[in-house]
């Protein structure tokens, strides 16, 4: 017997103007829903452009952005109980005790916060100086429940750690949402191979290790010195690709994933069964 979900990619190409970027956003659940979607994810920061790519950040526009948090939620809010659907709301940026954390708001079909998660793993590369923007998320990485389901969120560079989607599989999340901003960056060669396809690479071998879904869901367009590789997907529990946007591609794919998939991965490959955590639990952490 196959258990669904349908979840909904919104793959954007961001605008200077802050409040067309929400709007379109918003447009952009309501055409998800439209298709069928229960589930819809946002890009990573999605109601900016990226604002890490300068080394020297701007204090008066995250003091800005982080101020427009609450508009920002309560516009997701609306448009998750007009339509009845779970939102994974990208991430915003969010001002803390402690500076800015680049959170993503997660909202149920009532158009309750069912909960925040908060980005864990910050970079500091050329063009991703996130480092100098954000601080650290507060844990602990929990999944949530929303429509009888268990998923997880985590945001973009969270995508490369084992960690994070081990410890949502631990706590028997079904699948995993990754809202994301990464693309090439004019000037730095590929030296290592091709980062996009590393990148998907990566979280299909997610997939596999822990018996879960992944959506991944990232920006278009050129900002500055980087072109989003856009390429936003969705796997099944096994790795296998089931949908893939084009680079340039700019709308909504929705998808149907079978969550039954999960349990039979986990219960045939024993990956999550045959740990023995006695032996490395010292060394990892």
């Amino acid at each position: 017997m196959s258990r669904t979900l349908s979840v909904g990619l919104i793959q954007m190409k961001m605008e200077p103007e802050v409040r067309r970027n929400v709007t379109k956003a918003v447009e952009l659940i309501g055409d998800a829903a439209a298709q069928g979607a229960e589930f819809v994810c946002l890009p990573e920061l999605f109601p900016f452009r990226y604002v890490a790519q300068d080394p020297v950040p701007d204090e008066r526009t995250l003091e800005e952005f982080s101020s427009l948090y609450g508009h920002f939620v309560s516009a997701l809010s609306d448009a998750a109980r007009r339509h009845g659907v779970v939102v994974i709301g990208g991430s915003l940026i969010e001002r803390s005790e402690r500076g800015y954390w680049n959170s993503s708001p997660v909202i149920g079909p009532s158009g309750e916060v069912i909960g925040t998660y908060r980005k864990t793993h910050i970079p500091d590369d050329e063009c991703y100086y996130e480092s100098r923007y954000f601080v650290p998320g507060d844990g602990p990485i929990r999944p949530f429940e929303a429509a009888g389901v268990k998923f997880g969120v985590l945001i973009c560079f969270d995508q490369w750690f084992p960690e994070p989607v081990r410890a949502l599989a631990l706590q028997e999340a079904e699948i995993v949402f990754y809202p994301t901003a990464i693309g090439w960056v004019d000037g730095i060669e590929q030296s290592e191979g091709d980062w996009r396809e590393a990148w998907e690479t990566v979280q299909r071998g997610h997939s596999i290790a822990n018996g879960i879904s992944v959506v991944a869901v990232n920006r278009t367009g050129r900002e500055g010195r980087i072109a989003f590789w856009g390429s936003s997907f969705v796997t099944d529990a096994f790795g296998n690709v089931l949908c893939r946007m084009g680079v340039d591609e700019e709308g909504v794919a929705v998808r149907r994933v079978d969550l039954r998939r999960s349990q039979q991965v986990r219960e045939s490959w024993g990956f999550i069964r045959c740990r023995r955590p006695e032996l490395y639990r010292s060394v990892i952490g």
